[in-house]
């Protein structure tokens, strides 16, 4: 069975995934959305296929597109500080 088969956003609303901002009333949207992926199975799956896409808009995972692009800043200086031995 795929990962997305068992998530729990399946029967919900796909609107409430796809807030429009984030500030204000949309805010109460994010939070419901992060909700259901709180109760997920699968939200591992889901946030590693949002990462490895690259640019998705909406929730994934449980997290926000803006949560994704700091989570990939942040991978991209810990590769590029990272040391290299050469043996």
């Amino acid at each position: 069975m795929r990962w997305r088969e068992r998530a729990a956003c399946r029967g919900a609303d796909p609107d409430l995934f796809f807030p429009i901002g984030n500030s204000g009333p949309t805010l109460g949207q994010i939070d419901e959305a992060k909700g259901v992926c709180d109760q997920c199975p699968v939200v591992e799956q889901c946030l590693n296929w949002a990462i490895r896409m690259g640019w998705v808009e909406g929730i994934w995972g449980g997290t926000t597109e803006g949560e994704r692009r700091a989570m990939r800043r942040c991978e991209a200086r810990q590769s590029k500080d990272a040391v290299t031995v050469v043996a």
